[in-house]
């Protein structure tokens, strides 16, 4: 044995042994967090996809400028195929890695007691995103709906105490800039394009949107572990719940008439799977990201919203719009860049 033999210590030996675990631990992680940003990103990008073409499914299941068919049992049908949806995948999950702790459907008081209040929320936000295209069209509504930046923004820094930086107000201010130019009315007496009412049910909507989403992460997040088709169910049978309750309230003689399917179409069956699948991607995005991450891929839709228009419809973009829509995307940059910088 040499010199150099003798110096290896038993030390050394173990260290040597345990190094091809360090490197396969280390590829094993690298692995999986190439994969949660993959989920992450595809998610991301699907959220927007759908989001984009919500407006446009609600547009095409009017007829002469009315719903013929119920808005509430629509909502409920998009409740209830989410609930389903959640379902498959847990039984998926069951038979690949049995019934945990993390993925068992508890059914104590403390975890069930938190999904009402969100449930509702979505529940009067997802109705008034029906009637409020009695006074906006596609591209406004999508315009409009970037107020819940604003509305997330401050829940966000009220509710969990997330600060914001100076660029982060800047872009709000933009935003709300944005979001008026875009309903400027150059072609009448009217200074705006959409009437009091539509802005009002357009700010209700986006504080709905932005107090349900906030709460919803905060749930969703208080326990990391618990998988997220767990936490989907319980929310969407909330909602199923309260729809229901809606529909005796409501509609209940028409339901009673002519059916609960009365009206639908194959658009509208279209629409309910879009708003059933966005609605995931919303709460995956939560899981995996936040809220803000959620507001930005609504504001990329806006953008594909007026370019399906056009092309489908051939809707008229004005220079209004076309200016709010630069303002609105300045804005949403200044508040990425101010999140990057914090």
């Amino acid at each position: 044995m040499n010199i150099m033999d003798e110096n290896i210590t038993e030390t050394d030996i173990e260290a040597l042994e345990r190094k091809p675990f360090l490197v396969a631990t280390t590829s094993s992680s690298a692995i999986m967090t190439n994969k949660l940003n993959f989920r992450k990103y595809f998610v991301i990008a699907a959220l927007t996809v759908l989001t984009s073409s919500q407006a446009i499914f609600i547009v095409w299941s009017k007829r002469a400028g009315k719903y013929e068919y119920s808005v509430i049992t629509a909502n409920f049908s998009v409740e209830a195929l989410k609930c389903v949806l959640s379902l498959v995948a847990l039984f998926k999950i069951w038979r690949r890695d049995g019934i945990t702790q993390d993925n068992k459907l508890s059914t104590s008081f403390d975890e069930v007691i938190l999904y009402p209040i969100p449930a509702m929320l979505y529940l009067i936000k997802n109705l008034l995103q029906y009637y409020i295209f009695a006074y906006v069209d596609a591209p406004a509504y999508q315009i409009l709906k970037n107020l819940n930046i604003i509305s997330t923004g401050v829940l966000y820094r009220l509710f969990l105490k997330k600060n914001l930086s100076a660029i982060q107000w800047a872009a709000f201010i933009l935003l709300c800039a944005g979001c008026t130019t875009a309903q400027l009315d150059t072609s009448s007496d009217r200074a705006l394009q959409t009437p009091l009412q539509g802005w009002i049910m357009a700010i209700v909507m986006a504080l709905l949107s932005g107090f349900a989403g906030v709460y919803t992460e905060a749930i969703i997040k208080k326990r990391p572990s618990r998988n997220i088709n767990v936490q989907n169910f319980w929310l969407y049978i909330f909602g199923m719940i309260f729809n229901l309750g809606a529909i005796f309230i409501q509609d209940f003689d028409d339901v009673f008439s002519n059916g609960f399917f009365h009206g639908y179409s194959f658009i509208i069956v279209c629409m309910i799977l879009n708003h059933a699948l966005s609605g995931i991607a919303v709460s995956m995005v939560m899981k995996y990201a936040d809220n803000i991450v959620k507001v930005y891929s609504t504001s990329v839709a806006m953008l594909l919203t007026a370019i399906l228009l056009k092309f489908l419809f051939g809707f008229h973009l004005s220079l209004s719009f076309l200016l709010g829509f630069t303002v609105v995307s300045v804005s949403i940059y200044l508040h990425r860049a101010g999140s990057s910088s914090k």
